[in-house]
């Protein structure tokens, strides 16, 4: 092994993106004890509205990962089924709730104080339920966003809506999401008596949009590279907590530390398995209870997670460029969960992302709300890579999950990725 050969140690940018959620979260828990509302937002609601009025807010998924990460999962979710509902099902939308009943002692980071707002796109059959739990408490109210289904099917979407999203998506859907972002800012207005300055909206596009585009040039950068230069272990913080950031000049700046620190370790030749010999995919959500799987499989087949789609989607999903900021962000996520999840929205991009970064092998996992897994895998494995499908929670611990991943992922490495 040459010295430029050595073993990445962990990025700068995701100890230093941990760090900043770490003091982020203290202080938005100071803010609201002083009095400051506070939002939850599932990950598809446009949080840059509420980014432009100064108002805190918690996204549903990140506070979800962070408890399943403390192993308080399976308790968060006996919360849920102490009170008559089932626990089995939408797992990580519902962890969120739960997690209100656990302890402040026991509690990640002290807990989530008592969000004044729900805010959710009803997409699936039980999401619009979650919420309505939410709003059950006499201090939460709930904003709901329609799902509209998707009229259109765009080859290569990820080319045109960056500057062409008009004739990506169906006018009426738009239109829809444009008229509900505006009724979003009635509601938080009357409610907050915060005011809403259109051209603030428009500086919290721009920063977003510098923020996907350096992300873009981290993708490209990682795909390109052989062999791989960072892993998701690092890539998924310091992409993601920059995103649930985004709007504001720390996140941008995140973005454009990452490529940085990327370009370096990559002109260095460091990477993180020397014997890289197999680039593994990581379709679905990160498991966040037990991230070092990830690693597992480096020492035995030189099998190493190149692609997570938390960089890949934000190198993709969230550039949009327009005139009229409202709209503009009705385009970002009017087709948001077609492009993960929607054939052949979805399956195009996977195939796409699949064949750029060299893949061998798909690890595809499903959880029972995720529509469209099925037509993911069969594009991969037309185009000729296999895949490993798994159905599974990523943020319910219960039970042996854990060990089924892993035990499926070594079968099916040795049986069909390098036999």
């Amino acid at each position: 092994m040459s010295a430029a050969q050595a073993p990445t140690g962990r990025l700068a940018a995701a100890t230093a993106a941990t760090a900043y959620q770490k003091t982020w979260f203290a202080r938005m828990r100071a803010e609201v004890a002083a009095g400051a509302p506070l939002a939850l937002v599932n990950a598809d609601a446009p949080q840059e509205i509420l980014r432009a009025m100064g108002i805190p807010y918690v996204v549903n998924q990140w506070w979800a990962s962070v408890v399943a990460a403390k192993r308080l999962g399976p308790q968060s979710l006996e919360s849920i089924s102490a009170q008559g509902y089932p626990d089995d099902s939408y797992q990580y939308d519902a962890i969120g709730l739960g997690s209100m009943d656990l302890p402040e002692d026991r509690a990640p980071w002290g807990g989530l104080p008592r969000p004044d707002f729900v805010i959710a796109e009803c997409s699936g059959d039980a999401t619009r339920k979650v919420f309505d739990l939410w709003a059950r408490h006499p201090d939460t109210e709930f904003f709901a966003f329609e799902r509209s289904s998707a009229t259109t099917a765009p080859d290569n979407w990820w080319d045109i809506v960056p500057h062409h999203w008009e004739q990506a998506y169906a006018t009426d859907r738009l239109d829809l999401m444009t008229s509900e972002n505006w009724q979003l800012v009635e509601f938080l207005t009357e409610r907050t008596g915060r005011s809403f300055d259109i051209g603030r909206l428009a500086a919290v596009m721009d920063l977003v949009n510098e923020q996907a585009e350096w992300n873009r040039r981290t993708r490209d950068l990682i795909a390109a590279s052989r062999p791989t230069p960072v892993s998701i272990n690092d890539s998924i913080p310091a992409v993601m907590i920059p995103q649930w950031h985004r709007g504001s000049e720390w996140a941008r700046d995140a973005a454009r530390a990452l490529y940085r620190e990327v370009e370096q370790a990559v002109r260095a030749g460091r990477t993180i398995c020397p014997g890289e010999r197999v680039r593994l995919m990581w379709i679905g959500r990160g498991l966040w209870f037990d991230l070092d799987l990830y690693k597992r499989f480096q020492d035995d087949y030189g099998a190493v997670f190149v692609w997570s789609m938390y960089l890949a989607i934000a190198a993709d999903g969230y550039l949009r460029y327009g005139a009229d900021p409202m709209r503009t962000l009705a385009a970002r996520f009017t087709g948001f969960t077609d492009q993960l999840y929607t054939p052949p929205w979805s399956s195009q991009w996977y195939v796409k992302e699949a064949l750029a970064h060299g893949i061998d092998g798909v690890v595809h996992l499903v959880a029972d709300d995720v529509p469209g897994g099925t037509f993911t895998t069969a594009a991969l494995e037309q185009a000729g890579i296999p895949v490993l499908e798994i159905n599974a929670s990523n943020a319910d611990s219960r039970g042996d999950t854990a060990a089924v991943v892993e035990r499926s992922i070594r079968d099916f490495l040795e049986r069909r990725v390098t036999a």
